[in-house]
């Protein structure tokens, strides 16, 4: 049950690290070649950043103090909840890399 959790954690210390020799490294790319990741990134950055602009559009549009505090009231209901799920999911996972003790 030890050596599952080194085991474990030793994978997460090598992708980390791999991750971070990754970062380091400069980046060798042509100015004319772009490949499809990067074009999709593009586009989808582009997409994101209209949507953030139309919905703070409409907010300056229609901002009352009514929705104002709904928007309040519905953000802190969610991150109560996706914190709620977070630690479910963090136990779970805790649990499966222990194992049966």
């Amino acid at each position: 049950m030890r050596t599952r959790f080194l085991l474990a954690l030793l994978l997460v210390l090598l992708v980390v690290g791999f991750e971070v020799q990754g970062a380091l490294l400069p980046q060798q790319e042509e100015p004319g070649s772009r490949t499809l990741l990067t074009r999709m990134q593009e586009s989808l950055s582009s997409y994101w950043d209209s949507a953030k602009e139309a919905a703070r559009g409409l907010y300056r549009k229609t901002h009352l103090n009514t929705v104002d505090e709904k928007l309040r009231d519905m953000y802190s209901k969610s991150t109560a909840a996706v914190t709620t799920y977070a630690g479910i999911f963090t136990d779970q996972l805790l649990s499966l890399l222990k194992g049966d003790q």
